[in-house]
């Protein structure tokens, strides 16, 4: 009889062979091949991973998500990483944990005010609302469609605490400024990093400026888990109360199936509490339940090898499409922002006065099989979710207006091909002389 590893690699093997011969890719033929504005991209390495990690029965966190937390605290070269479902959850642990009463004087506590901009994606916004926090909106850069600077600097209110933004389409946005109005003002930095995976500022990796950063393994993202998300945080003490957030909101940090870690179990007296309540069921928080799975950490284990060449390729289809459209009249093309070396979610194309209704114009490039999106919800002050929440508006949200009616943007990701770019660019420039 054959021993259970026996087995497994004998699935394993069969399970490459399926994979190889099902998820193959299929030659690309201009005009009815569909290219996407993202997708995943992956090997037999990722599927075999899979179903090794579902035949040890593993369906929560486990040594996979252990493994992954300190492989990608090692890419970026932080302490401490926090494994969860999704970026939009990263981000609302991260919001969240500044609450916390652990924080003491510093915590965020409703009628605070965060600094964001009017575009931002509405994961990144709704865990200020949701937090009773007051957003404070600031106008983008068109081309960068970060942060204006000077609006940040004028954002600065006697009740603001905190700055979180994205780095918008992997272009990260003006942290000498932000760094300046954050240590200047002891103010708390967020960054939301789930569309830049990679980019650097001043050669140092985004993610690792802020008191928190928050990165995304969705489909679309430079890497995938299928879901999934990260928060890394500079301090330890900031790590436990995203942990405790994350799990149910308790006091206790045991790992799944271990008991008694800090070995007073039963010699805890918090709040109004019992002496000696066992502590996996004391809650020093209103949390949630949003960890990860290790079977989607397999998958994130196998993806984070091949991260560092999937932000080249991002990087290159991003720089084909700049050079072949940058003579091309009627469009405001993307520009990287200073002192920086983005790792681009997608390419960014706003249509300037006189060309078509954006609507026209992307429906056209749809009917001849390229994919497009918005930059998000635009201006979301537009969007119906908004009408009436509490905020304060900086200036004038003329750009951010603009992004709502003529902005969208096209794939960069690693499954485009030399052959696809330029099918892209030949489309889009034909479209554009048309009008």
């Amino acid at each position: 009889m054959q021993d259970s590893e026996e087995l497994r690699q004998e699935i394993l093997k069969l399970v490459k062979k399926f994979s190889i011969e099902h998820h193959k890719v299929k030659p690309f033929e201009p005009g009815k091949t569909y290219i996407p504005s993202s997708g995943k991209v992956y090997g037999y390495e990722e599927i075999q991973s899979l179903v090794s990690t579902s035949l040890d029965f593993w369906l929560t966190a486990g040594p996979e998500a252990e493994k992954f937390e300190r492989t990608f605290s090692k890419f970026l070269g932080v302490r401490g990483a926090t494994l969860c479902n999704s970026g939009s959850s990263a981000n609302l642990l991260s919001v969240s944990a500044l609450t916390s009463e652990q924080l003491g004087e510093r915590r965020l506590k409703p009628g605070d005010e965060v600094i964001t901009t009017a575009t931002a994606f509405p994961t990144t916004l709704n865990p200020i609302i949701q937090n009773g926090l007051i957003p404070v909106f600031v106008d983008v850069d068109l081309g960068t469609y970060d942060a204006n600077s000077e609006a940040l600097k004028n954002a600065l209110g006697p009740k603001t605490r905190a700055i979180f933004m994205a780095h918008t389409l992997g272009n990260p946005f003006d942290l000498d400024t932000v760094m300046s109005l954050k240590n200047e003002n002891d103010l708390w930095l967020i960054e939301d990093s789930c569309d830049a995976l990679g980019a650097t500022y001043r050669e140092q990796k985004v993610g690792t400026f802020g008191d928190l950063a928050t990165f995304s393994f969705y489909p679309a993202h430079q890497m995938t888990m299928g879901e999934g998300g990260m928060v890394v945080g500079k301090s330890p003490k900031i790590k436990k109360i995203v942990e405790s957030f994350r799990d149910w909101g308790r006091d206790c940090w045991c790992l799944p199936g271990c008991d008694n870690t800090c070995l007073k179990r039963f010699e805890h007296s918090l709040g109004d509490l019992p002496p000696g309540y066992d502590h996996k069921y004391i809650y020093s928080h209103i949390g949630y339940n949003l960890k990860a799975t290790d079977m989607q950490a397999a998958i994130g284990n196998e993806q984070i090898k091949r991260l560092e060449n999937f932000v080249q390729s991002r990087r290159n289809n991003w720089q084909r499409l700049r050079d072949g459209l940058k003579d091309v009249e009627g469009l405001i093309l993307p520009e990287i922002t200073a002192n920086s070396n983005p790792s681009w979610f997608g390419f960014a194309i706003t249509l300037e006065k006189g060309m078509p209704k954006r609507s026209e114009f992307t429906q056209a490039l749809e009917k001849a099989g390229i994919g497009t999106r918005l930059l998000f919800g635009g201006n979301a002050l537009r969007q119906p979710a908004y009408r009436g929440i509490n905020h304060r508006v900086v200036g004038s949200l003329t750009n951010s207006n603009i992004v709502t009616e003529s902005t969208f943007w096209i794939g960069v990701f690693p499954g485009i091909t030399n052959e696809m770019t330029e099918y892209m660019i030949k489309t889009i420039t034909e479209l554009a002389k048309k009008s």
